[in-house]
């Protein structure tokens, strides 16, 4: 039954496949708590730390330019997902509406049931990041971020977090969730940057 959804790529397929990785056709669901299920209209995102303070609402985030960006998931837990399709607000079109301290390097993000995770700004800040509402044209379900989520490809997808409420712009690098509990603190695919023992 797992072999209908889970196999293991022949090879890279031009460099798309980072190793250890196994091509799945379903979206697994994996979160640490329970799932949270909210309006889209109680979404209040605080922009927090070395920034000025703003709050932004579902329908502010809404009024912000909308783009639809098809890539490539790939989650430490090994499996990877090709072509996936986001609509959201590009991180680089909010970043126009925040003013930073020139200190701030990384940013925490924030969610629902206290969970956090971190960036650096210059992979925060990249332009095909999103902050989504939407998957393969239908709203994002619960289970997978819903109603926002940030989408931050070009990382293990557990640096994308789910129910997102709030940035955190630091002045160093800090250590979220998973990265307290042994997870490494970028989570680069292709050079397999699972563990915080991982180069």
């Amino acid at each position: 039954m797992l072999g209908n959804f889970f196999k293991k790529p022949a090879d890279d397929m031009g460099g798309r496949i980072p190793p250890g990785q196994t091509l799945t056709t379903r979206f697994p669901v994996l979160t640490y708590g329970p799932t949270q299920h909210y309006r889209p209209e109680d979404v209040v995102i605080r922009i927090t730390g070395l920034a000025e303070e703003k709050t932004l609402t579902w329908a502010e985030l809404m009024a912000l330019p909308q783009t639809t960006l098809t890539y490539d998931i790939h989650c430490v837990t090994h499996w990877s997902k090709l072509d996936t399709t986001w609509t959201g607000v590009r991180v680089t079109d909010l970043m126009e509406h925040l003013k930073l301290d020139p200190a701030a390097t990384h940013v925490m993000q924030h969610s629902v049931g206290g969970y956090t995770t971190n960036l650096s700004l210059e992979d925060f800040t990249r332009p095909e990041n999103l902050l989504a509402h939407t998957f393969g044209g239908e709203p994002l379900d619960a289970e997978h971020g819903g109603p926002l989520r940030l989408v931050v490809p070009h990382l293990y997808f557990w640096k994308s977090a789910k129910w997102l409420t709030g940035l955190e712009f630091m002045a160093a690098d800090k250590p979220g969730f998973w990265e307290v509990n042994g997870y490494h603190m970028r989570g680069d695919p292709f050079r397999e940057q699972r563990y915080d023992d991982d180069k």
